[in-house]
């Protein structure tokens, strides 16, 4: 059989290696600046429609920045007061990269822009750009008027706003990437050492995931060339690459030592790890990646940003682990155990063992409804809390306390009566609002600001309060038509994102406008849209995944039946990280602890993510174990004993893969400021430790105990396409390559 490129050229393969892992991070090494904090509502919906019209036509929508003058205890009423403020907003309206400014000092002493004390006012501030341009923009105005008093002894201006805040969401989870790096890494290549008993072989893994790592940030930069991609897809980058590649590093490099231990020279042992451990890892690449696929199903940013990662990190990985790992295994030979603290068993393919994980497997497999029973009722019970799931959007609050956007927002929900930077926009087109429709758009904005919840609707026509006209005359009220277009700003009294604020949405479409296809926008209608669209494609994304894994498990096993259970018992472990992660991170306990605002909802996408990116770690860990059980029972055909042998041969490997992913999943959590990404950190430990130490432990072999012989059974027409364009991982163990004479590039490798 023809040997492996990587294998008869492997210092070329290194090289390349090398080569690409430096190329990629000159290219790839400024990422962040390309990326957006974005992302999360759906672009093909009303609201994103609304709000497009909005910027394009009318150069308008949310603001970017809301300065909180503060007096310290005065009155912005006072003279001083009103003239430093008005000055302020001027030199900022004056400047070439806004957009809009507006205070409350402009704006005719507005009362919604003047706290209930009077010793704060707003200012509202939009740039002109792109999202990403806007968001740059606002974080280097905070810059700029940090610590700047208003006037001399007037007050203090603080900075804060949607851009403003997404600024400094932006430069937290940069900032959170490196903490967690700098404890994920080190502690990783201690547990590394312990679990291998050899500095070298400890460093594979990292190698590996470095490789993985560094590649995918080089493809993250091509694709935000071309479509929007999340900053926080980066997080997600370090986390899987590099726990995929411990993963398959682990798996490889203990085939290897398995192969080295039953008496084959390096070269041989490479090859035939390949042929096995090798297929294991394409194969758990392809769950893996099936699943990220359904990501790309949905039209946020934010989703389809984790599939372009996680694909394209994957696919590095395993190219990692079955090319390029290889090939360092070649040149390195015997050198792979040097400098060993320990000696692990390893024990040769085929030989008899019966440890921990067998006499783990075998107790299960004595009682397997009782143990399978109570291991079910577990995970349902840890689950139920997801049946109250309540979804939202990111806001201030994913900010931990203490930061200056958050706390400016903080100060407006409590001072201030009205939303001024979150309103509903209500777009109406082919309508002449300033001539023979003015009328029509009047008795409209009147209406709206009737609904329960509407503090005050500005129109071309004026502002309204309670359906009456207030006498003030707005400074922009131009600004909000054209010839044959015009847009309301419904500013809203309640929390926009909430169960109030989605009410306010349907309450304000449900009142007939003077055109036919009005558009209703803002934040909360964007939610509203958001939580439509996500259902409204969940049962295409989930069919998906369903179908690929079921596709990729067949053509790995033959089996009918293991596709099936690896699919139910997945989503059986899932009930318990979703039902946790609304039990504390919605509903807030430990928040103290853990350093995170509750606010009573779970950010719209994440529980997409986290069953996604779960479901195919699963998938992972289900392939790892169900190749050896398949190998030992094509060996024995024992149905009990290929379960506990396979468990037996991968219960370390898993449980060490598992450990190690946790870590990092773990350190991103720990470190994490940023909200939902501290829940991703948290809710990915909790998913990779129940599934390795719950299903894999008890269910598996409990379910497979109770299947026996059909565990692998198929009907005839599918076990002849099997054996027709299905993949198997046993090799003959007589099947190895002729020996290659030595030359001098692989002289003394052995």
């Amino acid at each position: 059989m023809r040997t492996p490129f990587a294998i008869s050229r492997p210092r070329l393969v290194a090289v390349l290696a090398a080569i690409g892992f430096l190329v990629a991070g000159f290219l790839g090494g400024d990422v962040a600046d390309s990326l957006i904090s974005g992302g999360f509502d759906d672009p093909s919906s009303e609201s994103s429609e609304a709000r497009q019209v909005v910027a394009e036509t009318f150069g308008g929508g949310a603001p970017d920045v809301v300065l909180l003058l503060s007096t310290g205890g005065g009155d912005v009423d006072d003279p001083a007061v009103a003239a430093a403020g008005a000055a302020l907003t001027g030199e900022l309206a004056s400047r070439e990269e806004v957009q809009q400014a507006a205070s409350y000092w402009t704006l005719g002493s507005a009362p919604p822009l003047r706290s209930d004390g009077g010793d704060r006012a707003i200012t509202l501030i939009r740039f002109h750009g792109d999202e990403s341009q806007r968001l740059d923009l606002a974080g280097e105005l905070r810059e700029e008027l940090q610590d700047t008093p208003l006037g001399e002894d007037l007050g203090t201006i603080t900075v804060g706003g949607y851009s403003a805040v997404f600024a400094e969401v932006n430069e937290t989870v940069e900032t959170d990437l490196v903490a967690a790096e700098l404890i994920a890494l080190p502690i990783t290549l201690i547990l590394l050492v312990i679990i291998f008993g050899s500095v070298v072989s400890a460093l594979l893994p990292l190698a590996i995931g470095g490789l993985a790592i560094v590649g995918t940030f080089f493809v993250l930069e091509l694709i935000a060339s071309v479509t929007e991609v999340s900053i926080f897809a980066l997080n997600f980058t370090t986390a899987l690459g590099l726990g995929l590649a411990i993963d398959y590093a682990l798996l490889v490099v203990n085939r290897y030592r398995e192969e080295l231990a039953a008496g084959h020279e390096p070269r041989t042992a490479v090859v035939r790890t390949v042929r096995t451990a090798g297929r294991t890892v394409i194969f758990s690449g392809l769950t893996v990646a099936s699943s990220l696929v359904a990501l790309l199903v949905f039209q946020f940013a934010f989703l389809r940003s984790f599939a372009y990662a996680g694909i394209a990190v994957v696919g590095l990985a395993v190219v990692g682990a079955v090319v390029v790992l290889p090939a360092i295994l070649v040149l390195l030979g015997q050198r792979v155990n040097a400098l060993t603290v320990r000696r692990p068993k390893v024990l040769p393919p085929g030989q008899e063992a019966e440890g921990v994980w067998h006499r783990i497997a075998t107790t299960v497999m004595r009682r397997p409804v009782p143990i399978a029973t109570v291991a079910t009722l577990l995970l349902l019970v840890l689950g139920v809390p997801f049946l109250g799931v309540e979804l939202g959007f990111p806001d201030d609050r994913v900010l931990p306390p203490g930061a200056e956007t958050r706390e400016v927002a903080d100060v407006l929900r409590e001072e201030f009566g009205s939303a001024e930077e979150s309103a509903v926009l209500a777009v109406l087109q082919d309508i002449d609002a300033t001539g023979e429709d003015a009328d029509a758009v009047a008795a409209y904005a009147a209406e709206l600001s009737t609904v329960e919840g509407v503090g005050r609707v500005d129109s071309v026509t004026g502002s309204y309060v309670g359906g009456q006209r207030l006498p003030i005359e707005l400074p922009f009220a131009a600004t909000l038509a054209t010839a044959d277009a015009t847009y309301l700003q419904v500013v809203p009294t309640v929390e926009p994102i909430s169960e109030a604020g989605e009410a306010l949405v349907a309450d304000v479409r449900a009142i007939e406008a003077p055109v036919d296809d009005a558009l209703i926008g803002g934040p909360s209608a964007e939610l509203v849209d958001s939580k439509a669209g996500l259902m409204g494609r969940l049962p295409l994304a989930l069919g998906l995944i369903a179908v690929i894994t079921f596709a990729v498990l067949f053509l790995s096993f033959g089996s009918l039946l293991m596709p099936l259970k690896a699919i139910v018992l997945n989503l059986l472990s899932l009930t318990a990280t979703l039902g946790a992660m609304v039990w504390v991170f919605q509903d807030g306990r430990f928040e103290e602890a853990l350093g995170f605002t509750a606010t009573g909802t779970l950010t719209v996408t994440m529980p997409i993510l986290l069953f996604v990116l779960a479901f195919g770690l699963s998938m992972d860990y289900e392939v790892f174990l169900l190749s050896r059980i398949k190998e030992e029972w094509d060996r024995t055909h024992d149905p009990i004993g290929s379960v506990a042998l396979g468990l037996e041969r991968t219960g370390r490997i898993v449980t060490a893969a598992a450990v190690l992913i946790a870590v990092v999943f773990l350190a991103f959590g720990v470190t994490g400021s940023v909200s939902f990404m501290k829940l991703f950190g948290f809710g990915m430990t909790l998913a990779v430790l129940v599934d390795a130490f719950v299903v894999r432990t008890t269910l598996v072999p409990a379910f497979m105990r109770l299947a026996g012989g059909a565990n692998w059974w198929a009907p005839a027409p599918l076990r002849r396409l099997h054996d027709r364009y299905g993949f198997s991982e046993t090799i003959d163990l007589d099947d190895d390559p002729a020996p290659i004479d030595p030359t001098p590039e692989h002289a003394g490798v052995a």
